[in-house]
């Protein structure tokens, strides 16, 4: 059979004419414009709820920060102006996240195929790298401070903690109705929970001074707090690099898929070449050449792959390159 591009069974007289809604040959592609990973109506309006609660939380965050950082600088607490300093970072994320939404919910162009969604894993990236450098800067500023504690007014710090506490906890709720699985969603949840955790060491460190006088107290919290944060950091950090590199998803195994395909699918002699990646942690894409047996009808062969792959494997999108005999890839060898 031809396959003079790319080897997908296209063939170069082939009129591209009708490029809008093409068969792709054996490729069989029903998309809308040229590979086109669309969300469906569901995830569009998941994507809009998704946009609004992390608007919201924006603005809570960003309108108390202020506030935060005097009330730190009047009372002389590191737990307060470290918080002041983690809202502050939290709201430029936060608008990074949103603006990160409305960017992804672009449809895919000429140049960008596969749309904008990676737009939002690379800003979890980034809110990831943020909240680990704030988090380093907390202990170094804790260490000073425990070496040579500064006198600090418990009782003006317990009433900014608990204020501080009460936005963190709405911004809290807000996010968390939103999609789970989405990293952008998750790094947002993250640094509002950040926040929380900042503000409850506050309220600890304030009570705990106005009972004892003992200042101390509010380095130490603020430590427990960055390490807490660096865990939860370093954990959405290498789940956003995974996804950016195009590793496996870790739901998925692309050995175990390329036997199955093997052993399930009529006609299939050998599946190689093959490669799983996700465009934003949520949308699985798979590419792969298959092997058939002589004889076996291509294109029924190509539909009962893409029918098991979206069935039984949750990718819903794949490229697949049907040969005979000897692989059309040179390379694939060295590839396999």
């Amino acid at each position: 059979m031809a396959q003079s591009h790319g080897g997908h069974g296209h063939d170069r007289k082939h009129d591209h004419s009708h490029a809008r809604a093409h068969d792709h040959g054996t490729h069989s592609h029903a998309h809308g414009h040229a590979h086109g990973h669309g969300h469906g109506p569901d995830g569009h309006v998941h994507g809009k709820a998704d946009q609004k609660r992390v608007l919201i939380a924006a603005l809570l965050t960003g309108g108390f920060m202020f506030a935060e950082a005097i009330g730190g600088w009047i009372t002389g607490s590191l737990a307060l102006v470290a918080d002041a300093g983690h809202m502050l970072t939290d709201s430029i994320a936060l608008w990074l996240a949103w603006y990160a939404f409305r960017l992804g919910g672009r449809p895919a162009t000429q140049r960008m195929t596969y749309g904008f969604g990676r737009v939002k894993t690379l800003v979890a990236y980034t809110n990831g790298i943020t909240i680990f450098a704030i988090a380093l800067w907390i202990v170094y500023e804790a260490i000073v401070r425990f070496m040579d504690p500064p006198p600090v007014l418990g009782g003006p710090m317990l009433v900014v903690a608990i204020a501080g506490l009460l936005v963190n906890i709405a911004a809290f709720f807000v996010l968390h109705g939103g999609d789970r699985t989405s990293l952008n969603m998750r790094g947002a949840i993250l640094h509002v929970l950040g926040d929380m955790l900042g503000s409850a060491a506050a309220i600890v460190a304030a009570i705990v001074i106005i009972a004892t006088g003992w200042t101390p107290i509010d380095p130490i919290l603020s430590v427990l707090v960055a390490v807490l944060i660096l865990s939860t950091a370093w954990a959405l950090m290498k789940e956003a690099a995974h996804v950016l590199l195009e590793g496996v998803p870790g739901k998925h195994d692309r050995d175990r898929i390329a036997h199955d395909l093997q052993n399930s699918v009529t006609g299939v002699r050998e599946i190689h070449h093959m490669h799983v990646w996700s465009i934003d942690g949520t949308r699985t894409i798979a590419t792969l050449h298959a092997c058939l047996v002589e004889g076996t009808d291509p294109h029924g062969a190509v539909a009962a792959i893409k029918a098991r792959l979206a069935t039984e494997h949750a990718i819903e999108h794949a490229t697949v390159e049907p040969e005979y005999g000897q692989c059309a890839d040179r390379r694939s060898e060295h590839l396999h």
